[in-house]
């Protein structure tokens, strides 16, 4: 029977390493279409396909942030037998965070290693005024603020009807969410931003290092809200080269039995 988390397929068993890859708002497991590419040989890419999007279109979207961390921590754990990294974007970064943290109040293992792209620190207040509760049109002005929509798909009107409760439902796990502080994650942590981001500035990324005591390093990337995609190949860099210890361990594993 088909894993509806994973779209693509059940993760790779033969990945020396697994990399959970977690969508923005109002975004699926596509976004991260281009990723198998860019990927070193034994990292696998494995995007995760949320409820309310892309071949779930049909399930309810959630609403609020710790049922959703609750249910992808439930679906990650079942691959939590070899080392593993979480990936996010934006929602998907806030929503990575609260998986890991979730993942270690039931004594899962943890993530090699978490990275954080585009979201603010969880404790930052947010300011924008909350939409997920308002007109359409507000929802659509929303959306071209962030910069993540081509043109052509808002002025869809048919694809807009079909899409706006996932996205409104994203708008409400982000606006509803309230940060619980707990002690820093044993994790290192790596945490994306954009130089031209309206959204989430790079002054709102610092407070991510007081959320890991393995050490948080911050890498800022050309561009605005939406950075993941034209930068990806930069972006796979990074994640690779955090990588490379667990990478290196299983080259030198199979070169032994060979």
């Amino acid at each position: 029977m088909r894993n509806p988390w994973f779209g693509r397929g059940e993760p790779e068993q033969a990945a020396a390493v697994r990399l959970f890859c977690l969508p923005y708002a109002g975004g699926s497991a596509s976004a991260y279409r281009g990723w198998h590419a860019l990927a070193p040989a034994r990292l696998a890419v494995c995007p995760l396909e949320l409820p309310g999007r892309g071949g779930r279109i049909g399930e309810p979207p959630l609403t609020r942030l710790r049922p959703m961390a609750d249910a992808v921590a439930g679906a990650l754990a079942p691959y939590a037998d070899r080392p593993y990294a979480v990936f996010g974007h934006s929602m998907g970064g806030l929503l990575a965070f609260e998986v890991t943290r979730t993942l270690r109040r039931r004594g899962l293992p943890l993530p090699v290693h978490l990275f954080v792209s585009a979201a603010a620190a969880p404790d930052v207040q947010r300011t924008r005024p909350p939409v997920h509760w308002a007109p359409d049109a507000d929802v659509l002005e929303e959306l071209r603020v962030l910069g993540g929509t081509p043109e052509e798909l808002l002025d869809d009107e048919e694809l807009m009807e079909l899409m706006l409760p996932t996205v409104r439902a994203d708008f409400s796990v982000l606006e509803t969410y309230e940060y619980r502080p707990e002690r820093p994650l044993p994790v290192p942590l790596t945490v994306f931003g954009g130089t031209d981001d309206p959204l989430v500035p790079v002054r709102d990324l610092d407070g991510w290092r007081d959320q890991s005591s393995a050490g948080a390093r911050l890498r800022i990337v050309s561009g605005g809200h939406f950075y993941l995609h034209p930068a990806a190949a930069e972006l796979m860099t990074v994640i690779a080269g955090a990588a490379a210890v667990q990478l290196a361990a299983a080259n030198d594993d199979q070169e032994i039995g060979a």
